[in-house]
């Protein structure tokens, strides 16, 4: 077998899905603290290679604050791309802000060219982008990958538009993974590359929804003015409820009566809270707090019996198929 042979056998092309991570204001960090920046890299991306490698995927490369994997479940990828933020965004909390490391991953499905634990080709270089469109903390997709995990994930979904990649025409349609409060930046990039565009240029580049998918396209630019408009709301029942408290207390006879609209209220801060936690399974997290809100109802209608224990064992069943449902990895590609 002559060279040409040799090196056409040890080259082929793969479907697979591209991971790619790197960190924000990684330059500020080393120059605020070299060594202690590095220390901290290794870590981030050892905790990072744990992760990938339990959802299925491989390491191929690292350079620099970068990190390249590749996964043959798409479901598992973005499974473990959540994972990885989740984890570091608990390890962020004990540092300072501004010595905090955050990682910007971005996510592919595509064709590749793979060379020996290499692989290249625009496939990688759409996730390379979407990385860098993500939010500090964040994750991006592209519409390939949406596609296939849009209803097995317990996370949300933003459209940001198309992405200009260098070498592709059309751009490539994306999606912000919502998985917190924090992936508000995104959407607002997204906004300003949309900037001159016309109505026409825009809806070609929208892909349809899907049915039944529960983030509405283009909904992620305005995630900036919904989320203050959600905070105000919470902002005038929480002033309502200390003025039934108030009235409460203030006509007394016997009855704290406003112990019912206060429950009704833990509930529904508790039920905003579990879909944009970073630490749970929103979907479980949902589930716990039902939970504890029948568990109130029992409490504050208390008349000797102690029947909230038959809805928390059907919820605690539901929990755990949800569990096991998100733990079984998917049937892998070719």
């Amino acid at each position: 077998m002559n060279e040409g042979q040799t090196t056409m056998s040890a080259t082929r092309r793969k479907l697979t899905t591209i991971f790619s991570a790197d960190v924000q204001g990684y330059t500020r960090l080393m120059e605020a603290d070299e060594e202690g920046t590095l220390a901290t890299l290794k870590d981030y991306r050892d905790a990072m290679g744990r992760l990938i490698d339990a959802h299925g995927g491989r390491v191929v490369n690292t350079w620099g604050d970068g990190l390249i994997g590749e996964f043959p479940s798409v479901v598992e990828a973005v499974r473990a791309a959540v994972d990885v933020q989740s984890e570091l965004a608990q390890r962020n909390e004990s540092r300072a802000s501004e010595a905090r490391m955050l990682f910007r991953i971005g996510i592919n499905l595509g064709d590749v060219i793979a060379e020996g634990d290499d692989i290249y080709g625009d496939g990688v270089n759409i996730a390379a982008r979407l990385q860098t469109s993500a939010a500090p903390g964040g994750i991006v997709i592209s519409s390939t990958v949406y596609d296939q995990v849009r209803n097995k994930v317990a996370v949300g979904f933003d459209f940001l538009g198309a992405l200009a990649v260098k070498n592709i025409d059309e751009g490539v349609p994306s999606y912000a993974v919502r998985i917190g409060a924090a992936e508000v930046e995104a959407p607002a990039v997204a906004a300003a590359q949309h900037f001159g565009r016309n109505a026409e240029q825009e809806t070609a580049a929208r892909p349809k929804p899907a049915p039944g998918a529960s983030a509405v396209p283009g909904l992620g630019v305005f995630a900036s003015v919904l989320k203050p408009v959600a905070d105000r709301k919470f902002g005038i029942l929480t002033v309502v409820m200390l003025g039934l408290i108030a009235i409460n207390l203030l006509t007394f006879e016997g009855t704290f009566w406003a112990a019912w609209p206060l429950l009704a209220y833990a509930v529904l801060k508790g039920l905003g809270w579990a879909r944009t936690n970073r630490r749970f399974d929103p979907s479980i997290a949902v589930l716990g707090v039902i939970g504890l809100g029948i568990v109130g109802i029992n409490l504050l209608s208390f008349h000797g019996e102690f029947w909230a224990v038959w809805p928390l064992l059907a919820l605690a069943f539901a929990a755990g198929l949800r569990w096991v449902m998100r733990s079984r990895p998917e049937s892998r590609q070719p």
